[in-house]
This record gives structure tokens, sequence and C-alpha cells, in this order.
């Protein structure tokens, strides 16, 4: 292929490309929304209310700007998806002051919730995911991947923004955690770093199923444990340890660890 030949291939290629969103100004909207969500996120002090009412509105514009950007890969209005979005985050922010209370009163390192507002990055990655999470079930596309592709980066947790996950949330560490896109996680749930919730298998065909395991409420994983399958579910009240690998269902009020060196896990009901 000659260069001309070659240069007028990329120019169609970027003559066809359907308008895609600048990630780096979705990134500046998150920002903007966590830190109008969380003061302990911001550097700005507001004297006025006027003023703070005009920075709200201006995400508003900055995400119906961006969703505009998608025009005829929305199913609705950009205005009336953004006005929906905006509704909801009084309850995404409730949402994430309990998810910030789990992770206080889990960690006996934090010292305040501010500190782990401020600063730990299972609470960022959380914050985003549930803002994604939002726009996800809205059908807004690729935005949201965008949103939790960037926390991932920042903190190296990998959370897919069609995952569910429940109220008191709490990642401890966070570095190397995958949550699929399909995990459902119940209320109380705390997970250690490098733990996985993935699937058994990545065959294209069943991207519609559910593929990721389902956590209930009340469940401890450990360090490096790695769960896989749609139909895999951990029961309620059970403590997962280190390192494990599980793809059979676990029953509730279990203990799951490794008896020793090159052997299966083992299961036990707690006492």
């Amino acid at each position: 292929m000659s260069k001309k030949e070659f240069l007028f291939q990329l120019y169609e290629a970027h003559r066809h490309n359907k308008a895609m969103p600048s990630p780096e100004v979705i990134c500046s909207l998150i920002t903007g929304l966590l830190q109008i969500l969380f003061p302990q996120l911001s550097d700005k002090r507001y004297t006025r209310m006027s003023e703070f009412e005009h920075d709200y509105a201006n995400l508003n514009v900055e995400l119906v700007n961006i969703l505009t950007d998608l025009n005829g890969q929305l199913n609705k209005d950009a205005q009336e998806i953004a006005n929906t979005f905006f509704s909801q985050l009084p309850a995404i922010r409730a949402k994430l002051l309990m998810d910030a209370d789990a992770m206080m009163s889990g960690d006996p390192a934090a010292i305040s919730n501010a500190e782990v507002i401020r600063t730990y990055p299972g609470f960022y990655a959380v914050a985003v995911y549930r803002l994604a999470n939002a726009l996800f079930h809205l059908d807004v596309p690729l935005v949201p991947r965008i949103l939790t592709e960037h926390a991932h980066t920042r903190t190296g947790i990998d959370i897919h923004p069609g995952a569910t996950i429940g109220d008191n949330f709490c990642i401890d560490h966070g570095t190397g955690v995958v949550i699929g896109g399909t995990a459902h996680i119940g209320n109380n749930v705390k997970i250690y770093q490098g733990v996985t919730l993935g699937a058994l298998s990545v065959k294209k065909e069943m991207a519609s199923t559910k593929r990721h395991p389902t956590i209930k409420d009340n469940v401890v994983i450990y360090a490096g444990a790695t769960i896989l399958g749609g139909n895999t579910v951990i029961g309620k009240d059970s403590i997962i340890g280190g390192n494990v690998w599980i793809t059979k269902s676990v029953l509730p009020k279990s203990r799951v660890y490794y008896k020793g060196l090159n052997q299966e896990a083992k299961m036990e009901k707690q006492v």
C-alpha cells in the first residue's frame, strides 16, 4: 500500500467515524460532580448560594453537551436524560455516604469519613461507579465505560458500570479488584484487594447472559479470592478466605479457605 493510499484509508475512517465525546471532558464533568456532591473533594469555598447554584446548573449543561455529541445514539433527548440523571443525584449521594460509613467502620486505620471520602481509592471507584451506573441504566452509550475506566486507571479498581451493587459497600485497599458487568452484590459486602468477580467463559455469544457471580448480603471476601460464573452464588453471612478459587455456589454462613498448600479450597459452616 502506498503512502497516499494509506492516508486516504485513514481519512475515510475519520470521515465516517461517529461523533464521540471527549474523555477529558467527561472526566472533567465527573470531577465537578464529585466536588459538588462532596465538599471534602473540593478546594472551592462557596460564600453565596447563587454561586453554588450556578456551578450546579453548569454541570447539567456540560452533561447535555456531552450527550449531544452522541447524537443519533441516544433513545431520548439529551436534556431529558440529563434532567433524569440529575434528579437521581440525591439518592446516589445518600448511597455513597453509606458506602463511606461502611469503609470508615470497616477499616481500623480510618480516622474520619472526611478522610475516607478525600483519600480512599475504594470510595472514589465506588463513587464513579454509582454515577456511571445511573447513566448506564439511562441507556447512555460509551460515557459510563469511559467513567469507570478513568476510575480504573486512577485506582486500580475495575468496576463495570453495569454491575449491580447494594448499600454499604466497602472496598478496602482495592488495587486489582475486578467486578464484572453482570455481577450482583448485596448489602453490607466487604471486598479486599485483588478480588475478582469474573466469568467462567468469555465467549462473545454469552454477552447477553449473566456471566458473573452473585454475592449475597453481609459477605466478606479477602484478598486475592477469585469467584467465577453467572450461576455461582455466595450465600449471605459467608466469609471467603484469601486466594481461594470458587466456581460453585457457597451455602449461607459458610467459611471458605485453603486447608493447605496445593489443596482444594475447603468450605465449613460457621458456628
